[in-house]
């Protein structure tokens, strides 16, 4: 259908104006005001937020092998409820999409299911750099490398593979930096102290500052070594941003990073309450370094905002410090935890939009999508600021069925999300209308 979306305050490139959408053919055909277009649908936004979906560059959706957790088709439709129009997802599922085949496996899998717009990242691993070379960086948004061993058996550690990926990988290399030596080496002086028993609160200490930082900071020399293209991933401490920079414009970045949303909300003093419900690699450390990962976003050293959606059954996180998962469910409630952090005035709608939108497709060199311009795909979000939400489990999307934001209410809801012109989320209910699109990238340096 053609929808001609009337009065809404479009949140886009930094400023915030009232004026019409005209959807045509999946694109955005016009944009201006006192539009008409008797083909199209009319709907009245007057009140209402209109913004470019987020283009989420970081998911777990659990899909082929660990789908007792998530599945493509059950996560894509909470990221669409939540206003996440496409994703990219990590390679850590089961098998481990570590071959050209294995990386198809999964595209096939989400051209079949997904409801959301999509790309997989190859994975790395200590020995497959010749399948990595054979990824085609048109329509696959990256490498990724577990320099860490968060999830999975995808720890790349040796020093020879390392530099073979950094010199030889011609396309985005995006990073878990945390350093095994010394993770491991406080797994065991805490299990010493405790046993099986650790209490949650000491995971910071486990996941610590130093391996952070040791880790992202071999990273980064890394890519300054080889000139490559890096991305790391889920900034946590205030230590690493003295890494990156906010001078070179992002298109022109050669060294980028991501904050995620669960490092900007929670911090050490939400253990107690919430326990291995908020236990995430890298850890949620101290308020102290929530606040710079927050100044860091405001000055652009963090280029992005992601979710890191990584969801576990509720069984799987009420175990024992060492056999609950890392990881929880974030994609529904992320860009309304955002606008909720706008409204206190820790940053502004217009820069949310760009961190969650712009920035991540600038960043990738997402073709067509992540801004409101006329002739690019209509990915767009209508987000009503005057409607509450509270996230229950009767209104969570996840297949696992729960979120660490559970019980809490925020002040904004998503009314609508549109896919490629196609209405795919109004007021709470999702409208299935076919599978999102593969993403296309024109950033190749």
């Amino acid at each position: 259908m053609n929808y001609l979306l009337k009065g809404a305050t479009i949140i886009n490139e930094g400023t915030s104006k009232v004026a019409d959408v005209l959807i045509k053919n999946g694109r955005i055909d016009k944009i201006g005001t006192g539009l008409n277009d008797s083909s199209a649908e009319e709907i009245s936004l007057e009140g209402k937020y209109l913004v470019p979906g987020s283009i989420d560059d970081q998911v777990h959706f659990r899909e082929p092998g660990l789908t007792h957790k998530a599945n493509i088709a059950t996560e894509s439709r909470a990221a669409v409820a939540g206003g996440v129009t496409s994703f990219m997802e990590m390679p850590n599922t089961v098998p481990n999409a570590l071959t050209q085949e294995l990386l198809q496996d999964k595209y096939d899998i989400a051209a079949k299911s997904s409801l959301a717009n999509y790309s997989f990242f190859m994975g790395a691993s200590n020995d497959n750099i010749e399948e990595v070379l054979k990824t085609n960086p048109r329509n696959v948004c990256g490498v990724k490398v577990f320099m860490g061993s968060s999830t999975g058996n995808m720890l790349v550690d040796e020093p020879t593979t390392l530099n073979k990926i950094f010199s030889e990988v011609p396309m985005l290399i995006a990073t878990h930096c945390e350093d095994e030596a010394t993770v491991r080496k406080n797994m065991e002086i805490y299990k010493e102290k405790y046993g099986e028993d650790v209490p949650i609160r000491c995971h910071p200490e486990i996941r610590s500052e130093e391996a952070c930082h040791l880790s992202s900071s071999l990273a980064v020399d890394l890519a300054k070594k080889h000139n490559a293209r890096l991305h790391v991933l889920h900034i946590s401490t205030a230590k690493e941003l003295a890494l990156f920079e906010n001078k070179t414009p992002l298109d022109k970045k050669r060294i980028t990073a991501e904050a995620c949303i669960h490092h900007l909300w929670f911090s050490d003093e939400d253990y107690d309450e919430k326990g291995t419900f908020i236990k995430w690699n890298p850890a949620v450390k101290k308020a102290t370094d929530r606040e710079a990962i927050w100044n860091a976003v405001l000055d652009n050293r963090i280029d992005v905002i992601a979710t890191d959606h990584a969801p576990h059954t509720i069984e799987e996180k009420q175990n024992t410090y060492f056999k609950a998962p890392s990881g929880g469910p974030l994609v529904q409630h992320a860009l309304i935890a955002l606008f909720e952090k706008a409204k206190q005035g820790v940053i502004s709608k217009e820069r949310v939009i760009e961190k969650t939108a712009h920035a991540p497709a600038t960043l990738f060199g997402v073709e067509n999508r992540g801004y409101i311009r006329e002739g690019y795909h209509a990915d767009l979000v209508v987000i009503d600021p005057n409607k509450e939400t509270t996230v229950a489990k009767d209104n969570i999307l996840y297949k696992c069925g729960w979120s660490p934001f559970e019980g809490s209410t925020f002040s904004h809801s998503i009314e609508k999300t549109f896919i490629n012109g196609n209405l795919a989320f109004d007021n709470g209910k999702i409208i299935e209308h076919g599978v999102g699109e593969r993403l296309t990238f024109d950033r190749f340096d």
